[in-house]
C-alpha cells in the first residue's frame, strides 16, 4: 500500500510537470488545442491525489504502523475521530491535505462559468502557474515530506497524537485554515495570468466566489483556533500572538485588505495592479505561514511543529512567486488608470481600511520574525511578547472600527450622502462614551473601542432602517453581517482584555476563594481512568451573593505516551460574565486543589461575532460571478 500511495503522488507530479510544459508551449505558440488536455489533465491529477489520500486515511484509521507517519501520529488508545484528524497533524499530512484541496478545487474550477469565459491565452497561463504550484507541493510530498515512508519491521504501537491536539477543534481548525490556503491558489494564479495575458474580463469577478470562500474559511479557521487556545491550553486567553497563530493571521490581513480594494476595482476599475499583487501576496503569505510552522525557523512558539527539511524549498518557492508577481505587475498589460476620490469618500475609507490591514500585517510579520531578524546584530535574539503586539495592533483595530462608523454615510465619490445616519451614529458614539465612562470603563483605548463598536452596530441598524432597498438585498446582509461580527468582536476584546479579573489559590475541601463578585468553593476531587486517559477532576461550586451560579469540573489529564499532565478547563458560560477555571494541581490524599479562576466579561461575544464573520460571506456568493 505504501508503494501504491507513493506512486499515486509520483504520477500526479509527473502529470503536473507535463501539463506545465504543455501550458508553456501553448502560451508561447498560442495553441488553443492544448486546453482540453490541460483541463482533463487536472482532473487526472486530482484523481491521483485523492487516491493517495484515501490510502493514507485507511492506514490511519486501521492503525497501520508500517507507515512511519501513522506511527508518529497514532497509537492504540486513540479514538477514531483523532485517528482521522491525525491526517493533518504532522507536516507531511498537512501538506498533503493542502495539496488535496488545491487539486480538487482546480478540477472544479474547470466547470465554472467564470473559467469558461476567460480567453485562451489567460487559460494557458493560468494552467502554467497552477501546475507549477502543484508540482512544487508534489515535489515536497515525494521528497522531504513523504507521508508514505515504510517502517520495517512495523511497530506494535505508535507514539500517539500530541495531547494538545486531542480536542474537537482539531477536526475543524486546521482543515478550515488549509481550505483557505488552498483556495487562494486559484485566484492568485488567475490574477497573474489575466494581467500577463491582458485579459478583457475582470478576473476579480471571475474569482469572486473563490476569494470569498477562501476568506471565509480562513476567518473561521482563525476564530476556531482562538477558541481552541482559550479552551484547551488553559491560559484563559484567546490570542497570545504566538508565531503559529500569527502565521495564519498575516495572510488574513492581506486578504482582508484585498477584499476592500477589490470593491474599488469592481466599481471604478481602479487599483488593478494593486489587487493582482495583493492576491498573489496573500497566497505567498499562506506559504510563508507554512514556512513559520513547518520549516524549523528559529521563532519562539508555544507550538512544537518546527521541522527543518522544507525550509529551503519553501523559501525558493516564495522568492520565485514574488519574482513572478513583480514581473506581472510591472511588465503585464497596461491597465487603464482611473483616479480615486479623496479620503472623505467611501473610496477613501476603503483605501484607509486596506492600509490599516496591511500595516497590521507588516507589524505582525516583523514581530513574528523578530528573533530571526535580531540575529543580525545580537547573539541572544529574543521574541517580542504580547505587550508589543497589543500596544501596536489594538489602536489600529480601533481605527478600523471607527471607520466602520463613518464609511456607510459617505458618498462613493465625495462628502456625506445621508446626514441623518451620520448624525445618529455620532450621537450613539458620544452617548456610549458617556455611558461607559460612568459605568467604570476608564481605560482610554477600551473606552474608544467599545464606544466605536456600539456606534458601528448602531450605524448598520440605521443604514437598514433608512435605506429600504438594503433590507431586500442579500448582498447588503452579507457585507454588513461581516462588519457587525467585527464590531461584536471589538466590543468583546475591549471588555474581556482589560477588565478580566483573575485569582489563584490552593483550596482544601470545603474552602473557598473570592474572584471578583464570585465565591468559588472546593467540593471533592475524583479520579476517572480509561484506556486513553487518566483524569483528576475537581468539583467547584460558584456562587454570587449567596446564590449558586453553577458547578464546574476542571480536569488534569495524563495520557499514556506523555510524561506531562494537561489541563482541561471548565467554564460557566454567559453573555455577560463567563467563569473560567483551570485545575493547576491537586493532592490525591486530602483532596486539596490548586486552581486558577477568572471572570471574563463579554468574552462569548467574541465567538458570536466571529461566527457571524465566517458565515455572512456566504450570502455574498453569486451563482454566476462573471456576468455576460
Amino acid at each position: 500500500m505504501h508503494f501504491a500511495a507513493y506512486v499515486g503522488l509520483l504520477f500526479a507530479l509527473l502529470t503536473s510537470l507535463f501539463l506545465a510544459g504543455l501550458a508553456a508551449y501553448a502560451s508561447w505558440q498560442s495553441r488553443r488545442g492544448a486546453l482540453p488536455f490541460l483541463e482533463r489533465g487536472q482532473l487526472l491529477n486530482a484523481g491521483f491525489v485523492v487516491f493517495s489520500c484515501y490510502l493514507l486515511l485507511i492506514a490511519l484509521v486501521g492503525r497501520d504502523y508500517s507507515f512511519v507517519y501513522v506511527f508518529e501520529n497514532v497509537d492504540n488508545t486513540l479514538s477514531l475521530l483523532y485517528r482521522i484528524t491525525a491526517f493533518w497533524a504532522g507536516r507531511a499530512g498537512s501538506l498533503l491535505f493542502w495539496h488535496l484541496i488545491m487539486a480538487v478545487a482546480g478540477g472544479v474550477f474547470v466547470f465554472t462559468r467564470g473559467y469558461r469565459g476567460l480567453s485562451d491565452g489567460t487559460k494557458s497561463l493560468y494552467w502554467l502557474l497552477f501546475n507549477l504550484t502543484q508540482a512544487f507541493f508534489l515535489l515536497l510530498l515525494t521528497g522531504p515530506s513523504n507521508p508514505f515512508i515504510e517502517a520495517v519491521p512495523a511497530p506494535a504501537d505508535g507514539l500517539g497524537l500530541n495531547p494538545l491536539l486531542q480536542n474537537p477543534g482539531m477536526a475543524f481548525h486546521p482543515p478550515l485554515l488549509f481550505l483557505g490556503y488552498g483556495l487562494f491558489a486559484l485566484p492568485a494564479c488567475c490574477a497573474l495570468a489575466s494581467l500577463l495575458a491582458g485579459e478583457a474580463r475582470p478576473w476579480i469577478r471571475v474569482c469572486r466566489n473563490w476569494n470569498l470562500l477562501a476568506w471565509a474559511f480562513l476567518t473561521s479557521g482563525i476564530i476556531l483556533g482562538g477558541w481552541w487556545s482559550y479552551m484547551e491550553l488553559g491560559w484563559g486567553g484567546y490570542w497570545a500572538w504566538d508565531p503559529v497563530e500569527n502565521a495564519s493571521l498575516i495572510p488574513w490581513f492581506s486578504a482582508t485588505a484585498f477584499l476592500h480594494t477589490s470593491l474599488i476595482e469592481s466599481r471604478r476599475g481602479a487599483l488593478q495592479r494593486t489587487n493582482v499583487f495583493l492576491m498573489a501576496g496573500t497566497f505567498l503569505l499562506c506559504v510563508f505561514g507554512t514556512y513559520l510552522v513547518r520549516s524549523g525557523v528559529d521563532v519562539q512558539s508555544l507550538h512544537t511543529f518546527g521541522e527543518g527539511a522544507v525550509a529551503v524549498p519553501l523559501t525558493v518557492f516564495m522568492l520565485g512567486g514574488l519574482a513572478i508577481a513583480l514581473v506581472a505587475v510591472f511588465l503585464g498589460e497596461k491597465p487603464v488608470y482611473r483616479a480615486l476620490s479623496g479620503f472623505t469618500s467611501r473610496q477613501g475609507m476603503l483605501v484607509i481600511t486596506a492600509w490599516v490591514f496591511l500595516a497590521l500585517g507588516v507589524v505582525v510579520g516583523l514581530g513574528t520574525m523578530w528573533p530571526v531578524i535580531s540575529k543580525l546584530w545580537s547573539s541572544t535574539p529574543v521574541g517580542l511578547d504580547p505587550t508589543f503586539y497589543n500596544r501596536v495592533c489594538l489602536p489600529l483595530f480601533t481605527l478600523v472600527v471607527l471607520v466602520f462608523c463613518v464609511c456607510p454615510w459617505l458618498g462613493w465619490k465625495e462628502g456625506l450622502r445621508d446626514m441623518r445616519g451620520a448624525a445618529g451614529t455620532a450621537g450613539v458614539f458620544a452617548g456610549s462614551l458617556v455611558a461607559f465612562w460612568f459605568a467604570g470603563v476608564r481605560v482610554p483605548l477600551a473606552l474608544i473601542a467599545a464606544s466605536g463598536a456600539v456606534a458601528a452596530m448602531a450605524s448598520i441598524v440605521l443604514l437598514f432602517v433608512l435605506t429600504p432597498r438594503m433590507r431586500s438585498s442579500r448582498h447588503s446582509w452579507g457585507a454588513y453581517g461581516v462588519h457587525l461580527g467585527m464590531a461584536l468582536m471589538a466590543l468583546a476584546v475591549a471588555f474581556s482584555g482589560p477588565y478580566k479579573i483573575e485569582g489563584e489559590g490552593t483550596l482544601h475541601q470545603g474552602e473557598s476563594m473570592q474572584v471578583g463578585d464570585y465565591l468559588i468553593t472546593n467540593g471533592k476531587l475524583t479520579q476517572e481512568r480509561s484506556r486513553a486517559v487518566l483524569a483528576y477532576k475537581a468539583e467547584l461550586t460558584v456562587t454570587r451573593d449567596g446564590r449558586t451560579v453553577g458547578v464546574v469540573h476542571p480536569e488534569r489529564r495524563w495520557y499514556p505516551n506523555s510524561r506531562n499532565s494537561f489541563a482541561e478547563v471548565a467554564v460557566i458560560p454567559g453573555l455577560g460574565d463567563e467563569i473560567y477555571t483551570t485545575l493547576l494541581g491537586y493532592d490525591g490524599k486530602d483532596g486539596s486543589v490548586t486552581i486558577s479562576a477568572s471572570v471574563n466579561p463579554l468574552v462569548n461575544w467574541l465567538w458570536i461575532g466571529g461566527t457571524l464573520m465566517s458565515l455572512a460571506p456566504l450570502l455574498l456568493l453569486r451563482r454566476n460571478p462573471e456576468p455576460a
